[in-house]
Order: structure tokens, then C-alpha cells, then sequence
């Protein structure tokens, strides 16, 4: 049974009533972020109830020791932790003498939460009768400025129903935090220095090991019914704790109100020496801005977000908010600002996975930024890459490659492999083809091909090298195969010859030769540094081609289909429907053991390369595997549904298209994995926009032009998006009816609408019919 508390709202998220056990879980769904940092919708004031504390920032990480029973060579010395961050957003509040805390009071009523997506503020507002006696009403407003992006605001309000109440209220810093998500229980922060100076307060602290420096600041303005209020405050200051305490009596019905300005600044962007001087101006900021100020500086920020990125679904009021919930959260991990940044898969929502760079923003998350931000965004993405490819070399090297070889990490801060398990780390190796599939697709869709010859030429070579020297020669079956790997469907580990991952080796080899003669060509310096740089050859190049043209890929002629890996059809193949329903999800209620030894399938693993690489297959192949495999797929990855609902639009299945849509874009707000107070899934919200724009909108590009084949599902009115395709702005709609498309540009452009070619005139919208 899945959660069903969030209301439906086209641009809000909402829980009304107060029940502790949706708290973690809400702490998830309400987390803010700003691209520079984040944090869960933990409460303000005390709360002694199950809870997970949780702020992050942006490139802080700790390289937790590896922990396991035995050890192998070349395995991670550690695994990279986004780290739980001091805690800036506390505010004690006492009532004569007793603490707010919901899990304590005799009764709360009127509990509300609600995301404002559209203006990116977050409010929480109840009343509470503490066990005192005395009924209490709290209105608390924060937000992450989109505009400073080392700034945080709060305001939080409270008022007394009675007379003569006296209420303590204290704003404070805490550094001494722990991480949920932690292998030794070590500490990660080292706190050095605490101090207040008047209404501010500072901690500085830096991680071990790593070395981060950061200074957590605050400072907090009251105002009682809108009036300053000139108190000086009790210092309270702790080893890793800076608290300002004011009393003040409060009648009955007056409203005290704390305005709370806090945040981060890290010696990433600041010298170590000068992150207190930066606090202080960031601060000075805050306050000559003032709370509303900085609110509307926020709402101007999310109106010029959305107007590029918005997906407007009209007539399914579930899909609209699914939608924009993801929409939200990618715009609040990662903005493209600092190419020294990547989209972990919890963002700042948790801690699972690291909060690290997985191969997901590869194959899920660029096209969103393409589309809906410009190049720069995507090419920072790659420039990420780029940057790491020393690593990569390294890792592979680890492993026993040699010549440069490159292999990039499962999971990574810095560009080292620091992830935990064998069957990911050693065998998990289509993460490279994802690496060389995002450079062609960047090419493909913003016409820049700058990067290669620049950067990205240097990380495909390392990458083909990678692929020659993992295939072996078989001489059974006089072709070159790939052995010991995990495809993309992790319940299947150590397998041989998985289709996904030897077409992918395939295509690389071919499309690094093929830039090598079109940099030869055009870009003869680039060319020559290149060669000179990775010592390339003739040789070697000759040998990749070998590889290339030998590769083996198992084939079913009984069933006319790719088989997902060589023992594939020895497995007992029972479709997943025939599963009693208390069995699911199977990694919850079954062995590892037996998981492997079954035939279903976590996520898109054959079909992640149909979709891939589908303009190499034919509709009616697809269909087959589509056929052959999704009965098997149980889809207990965050990231196969939406692969599966475009493959589905694409092959006109709508009710199947819209139900795994429908399963991607609430994922979290519906917590269909019973998962979702461990942190959101943020990098398959970006395959949730491709479920729309490329699955029902039919977006491709094709011999250099957008295309599109648009449908739309029955539950559906009309939906619309944009798409920033080369500095020219298209804004599409869709209904039962047909297509329309304006054309936001000065120039003309030519686009194929159900492979017909239709010229959109600047400033001007085409009608479309809808395909017959």
C-alpha cells in the first residue's frame, strides 16, 4: 500500500494533520536546496520523535573506510560521504519553562505543511497545546535563496493563548551532528572555533581527513507584532554550540516572531583564513535585504525557472504535481553554476548512496539541463568528467589496465572509485559507455561539437582503450567477449557477455575511431596535442576495430530477441505478475541468493540500450524485447520506469505509458519503494521529464533537427513544455486535437512533426494535426 497523506495540488505540496510516523518521510518530500546546499524539513524547534536530521553541502564530503570481511585487490580504499552538516535552522522555544516539542504536547491541531513550488518557499504552521496548559500556534516560512546561494532565511512566528506567558526562544548553531549513513562511526567534523558577536553567531569547523573548511553562521532579528525589539541576548556557547537565548513575556494573542538568516561558507570558494569575513557579508546582505525582500528576490528566481523548464499538464491534477515535485527538486540540487559540482542520487535529501556522482547524470539527468537550461549547464557536466579522467586512469590501472586506459568510478567525489560492494565496483563497468553516450548526445542536441576536440576526444580514447583490453578473444566461439559483469539490472551479478554492456563497448570503439578522423580533419592542432598526449597509434586504433567487429552478443533464434546475458534462458522464466504480491519488493523479502538465480530484472537493462541506441533498431525489434523483458521487470530501480514509459509512448502503448509515468513521477510523493525517508531519488526525477518530453512529446533529434510524434494519454486534456534547442526557444503543446509549436526565436527553424517536415516562423505558432 502506498502512501496517499500528500493532497493533490497543481503547484504545492501539502500534508495536513500531524502523525509522527509520516515525519522522516515528510522531512524527505519538504527538503529544500539551492544547487549549493540543502537540507531536510526538519522541525525548528525540539522534536524528541523519530526524526533524521540532515543539512548538506555541495562538494563536502569524508572518505569513510571501506568496511567489509575479506578484502581484494584494487578494491576502494573508502566510500566518499556526503556529510551531515552543522545545523543552522534550530530555534528552542520554551513556555514557562516547558519546551515545544510536537512529540510531548497534549494535543496538536491544525498541522500543515506546504512546498509553494512555484515561488520555492516552504511553511509549516499548528497548534499545540503543550502540557502545561498553554495552547501555542506556530507559523514557520524558510526558504534556500536561489539568488545567494549561501544563504538561508526563517522566519518563525508564535503565539500564546493566554496571559502573563513567559517564552524563551533561542536561536542556535550545532556542529555536533553525526551522519545517519556512516561505516566506523567516526567522527567527520572537527569543530575549531565558536563565537558570538552580538545578534550573529559563528562555528567554524572543518572535516577530517579531507580537510573542508566551513563556517556555519546565523543571525536572528525579533520583532513582537511587527516591532523590533532591542533585547540583548544570553550567550550560550558549547564546544560545538552556539545558542542566543531571549526572554520575553508575551501577552496573550501578541505575535513574537524570530527572523533567522543563516547558512555556509566553505573554503571551496573561499579562503580558509576569510570564511568568517565572508559569513559576516553574506549576513550584511541579509539583513540590509530583510525577510520579505530576500522572499521576493526567491519568488522572481523560481518564475524564471519555471518559465523555461515548467511542464504544464492540464485534466490530471497527480501528474501535474508529480511532475513539477521533480521539476523542483532537479532545479534545487543542481544549477550549473560550478562544473566542480555533480547531481548525487539523493541530492541533499539524504544520505544513501553517498550523495555522490553516479552514472545516472549521464543517462538521466543531461537532457533535462540541456533542454530546459543551455550548453554551459550540460558542458559542465562533462567538463566534470573531463577533469577526472586522470582518475579514471588510475582506477583502471588499479585493476590491472595499463596504456590509459580509462575506467570511470561507480561512485565518486573526486574522481576516485569509492564505492562499497565488489559486484558494482569490479563489474559494474557499462558506466564508461554512459560516460561516451552523454558526449554524442551533448553534441547531438546542442550542435556544439567544441568539447571533443577540446576535452572530451582524450576521455573517449581512454575509454576505448578500456573496452580492447576488458574484451577477450574466445576461441569456442571465435568472437570477443566480456566477462564477469553486472549490466544495469543489478539482480544479476558476475554474468557473461551481457547484451547492454558489449553493444555499448562496441558503439564506443566505433564512435572514438569516428571522431578521431573528424578531429584529424578539422581540428588538426587539437589532433596532434591529443596524439602527442596519449601516445595513440595506427596499431592500436587497428586492433580496437578488430575488437569491434569481433564482439559477441547472445541471440535467442526461438525467440528472435537479445538475450539479456549468456545463461539468460536458463532460468526458470516466470513472468513477475505471477508473483504473489506479498513477495514484493523482492529485495526486501527475498535472498540475494535467490534473486540471482531468477529472472527478474530490477531495471531497463537490454532495453536501456534499445532506448540508447534505438535509431539502430527497428520498431518492430523493439517491440519483441519490450515483449520479451518488461514481464520480467519489477522495476525496484528508481530509474526503470521512465525508460519504460518512453519505450512504451514510442510503440503507441499509452495506458501502459501513463501508468509507469504516473509510477516515475510520484515515486517519491507516493513512496512506492517505502523508502522515501532515507532522501528523494533525484536523478530518476529528470528521467520523469523524459517520460513527457521524449516518451508522449516523441522529442528526438534526427539528421540534426528536432523531431517529434506527439501523444497524448486519455487522462489528459493538453500538456505543454518548452526546449532551449540551440539558443532558440520552442514551446510545444499537445492535445487530443493535435500539436502546436512556437517558435521564441529570430530566425527560422525547420522541425519534423510525425515525420513531416514543418517550418515555425519567429514568433509565430503551427498547428499540427494529430497523426492519423
Amino acid at each position: 500500500m502506498n502512501q496517499d497523506y500528500i493532497k493533490p495540488d497543481p503547484w504545492s505540496i501539502i500534508e495536513e494533520g500531524y502523525n509522527p510516523s509520516h515525519v522522516k518521510a515528510s522531512e524527505s518530500l519538504f527538503s529544500l536546496g539551492n544547487g549549493a546546499m540543502g537540507q531536510r524539513a526538519n522541525f525548528e524547534e525540539d522534536y524528541s520523535g523519530p526524526t533524521f536530521q540532515g543539512s548538506y553541502i555541495g562538494g563536502v564530503y569524508y572518505p569513510d573506510k571501506t568496511r567489509v570481511g575479506w578484502w581484494k585487490n584494487g578494491y576502494p580504499e573508502y566510500f566518499a560521504k556526503v556529510l551531515n552538516a552543522p545545523n543552522w535552522i534550530g530555534i528552542g522555544v520554551e513556555v514557562n519553562g516547558e519546551t515545544l516539542d510536537l512529540n510531548k504536547c497534549k494535543k496538536v491541531a491544525h498541522f500543515r505543511r506546504e512546498f509553494n513550488m512555484r515561488e520555492g518557499w516552504y511553511r509549516r504552521s499548528f497548534k499545540a497545546t503543550l502540557e502545561n496548559g498553554i495552547g501555542v500556534e506556530v507559523e514557520a516560512t524558510r526558504f534556500m535563496s536561489m539568488k545567494h546561494d549561501e544563504l538561508g532565511a526563517i522566519r518563525y512566528s508564535l503565539t500564546v493563548d493566554q496571559d502573563d506567558v513567559g517564552v524563551k526562544v533561542t536561536p542556535y548553531l550545532d556542529s555536533g551532528i553525526t551522519n545517519e549513513d556512516t561505516n566506523w562511526d567516526d567522527p567527520f567534523w572537527k569543530t575549531t572555533k565558536v563565537w558570538s558577536e552580538g545578534s550573529r553567531a559563528f562555528i567554524e569547523a572543518h572535516t577530517l581527513k579531507t580537510r573542508f573548511h566551513t563556517c556555519t553562521f546565523m543571525e536572528a532579528l525579533l520583532t513582537l507584532d511587527g516591532k523590533a525589539m532591542e533585547y540583548s541576548p544570553e550567550y550560550l556557547e558549547k564546544e560545538t554550540y552556539a545558542g542566543h537565548a531571549y526572554e520575553v513575556a508575551l501577552p496573550k494573542g501578541k505575535t513574537l516572531t524570530v527572523e533567522k538568516y543563516g547558512g555556509y561558507t566553505v573554503d571551496l570558494n573561499h579562503p580558509a583564513k576569510e570564511l568568517a569575513k565572508a559569513a559576516a557579508a553574506v549576513l550584511d546582505t541579509a539583513v540590509a535585504s530583510g525577510f520579505d525582500a530576500l522572499l521576493e528576490a526567491q519568488r522572481r528566481a523560481w518564475k524564471e525557472i519555471w518559465e523555461m523548464s515548467d511542464v504544464a499538464i492540464e485534466g490530471d491534477i497527480k501528474a501535474q504535481q508529480g511532475i513539477r515535485f521533480n521539476i523542483l527538486h532537479l532545479n534545487q540540487t543542481y544549477t550549473g553554476r560550478d562544473s566542480r559540482l555533480n547531481i548525487g542520487p539523493k541530492g541533499f535529501t539524504g544520505e544513501k548512496y553517498g550523495g555522490s556522482t553516479y552514472w545516472d547524470t549521464e543517462a538521466y539527468c543531461i537532457p533535462f539541463y540541456m533542454a530546459t537550461k543551455d550548453e554551459h549547464v550540460a558542458r559542465n557536466l562533462l567538463e566534470y568528467r573531463f577533469n577526472h579522467l586522470k582518475k579514471a586512469i588510475e582506477n583502471a590501472a588499479k585493476l590491472g589496465f595499463t596504456n590509459g586506459a580509462a575506467l570511470y568510478p561507480m561512485v565518486t567525489m573526486n574522481g576516485e572509485e569509492c564505492h562499497n560492494e565488489w559486484e558494482i565496483t569490479f563489474e559494474e563497468i557499462h558506466r564508461n559507455g554512459a560516460i561516451a553516450f552523454a558526449i554524442f548526445n551533448y553534441y547531438r542536441f546542442t550542435g556544439d561539437y567544441t568539447y571533443i576536440p577540446e576535452m572530451g576526444l582524450e576521455v573517449l580514447i581512454g575509454i576505448a582503450r578500456f573496452w580492447h583490453q576488458r574484451a577477450t578473444f574466445s576461441k569456442q566461439k571465435q568472437k570477443y567477449v566480456i566477462l564477469g559483469v553486472t549490466g544495469p539490472n543489478e539482480y544479476e551479478n558476475n554474468v557473461s557477455n551481457n547484451w547492454y554492456t558489449n553493444y555499448s563497448a562496441r558503439w564506443c570503439i566505433r564512435y572514438c575511431l569516428e571522431q578521431l578522423r573528424k578531429v584529424k580533419d578539422g581540428y588538426p592542432e587539437d589532433y596532434q596535442r591529443i596524439i602527442g598526449h596519449t601516445r595513440l597509434t595506427e596499431q592500436e586504433t587497428r586492433q580496437w576495430e578488430k575488437v569491434a567487429e569481433g564482439m559477441y552478443f547472445p541471440f535467442s533464434e526461438a525467440h528472435q530477441v537479445y538475450l539479456q546475458q549468456d545463461g539468460f534462458l536458463d532460468k526458470e522464466l516466470i513472468p513477475a505478475a505471477d508473483l504473489d504480491r506479498s513477495e514484493r519488493p523482492l529485495n526486501q523479502k527475498w535472498s540475494w541468493d535467490r534473486i540471482l538465480r531468477s529472472p527478474y530484472i530490477k531495471q531497463a537493462d537490454t532495453l536501456q540500450g534499445f532506448y540508447f541506441f534505438e535509431d539502430h533498431f527497428t520498431t518492430e525489434e523493439l517491440e519483441r524485447h519490450f515483449d520479451f523483458y518488461e514481464p520480467f521487470t519489477v522495476h525496484e530501480s528508481s530509474l526503470s520506469p521512465c525508460v519504460h514509459s518512453i519505450q512504451a509512448s514510442k510503440l503507441n502503448r499509452l495506458e501502459q505509458a501513463y501508468a509507469f509515468y504516473l509510477r516515475t513521477s510520484r515515486l517519491d510523493l507516493d513512496d512506492y519503494n517505502r523508502e522515501v525517508e532515507e532522501g528523494l531519488h533525484i536523478t530518476s526525477m529528470a528521467g520523469t521529464w523524459m517520460s513527457i518530453v521524449e516518451g508522449f512529446g516523441g522529442m528526438r533529434v534526427i539528421d540534426d533537427k528536432l523531431s517529434f510524434c506527439p501523444r497524448i494519454p486519455k487522462q489528459w486534456k493538453s500538456y505543454s513544455f518548452k526546449i532551449n534547442f540551440r539558443h532558440r526557444i520552442l514551446k510545444v503543446e499537445v492535445s487530443s486535437e493535435g500539436s502546436q509549436f512556437y517558435l521564441d526565436s529570430n530566425e527560422q527553424m525547420s522541425i519534423r512533426v510525425n515525420e513531416q517536415r514543418v517550418v515555425l516562423e519567429p514568433q509565430k505558432t503551427v498547428h499540427v494535426s494529430s497523426a492519423k
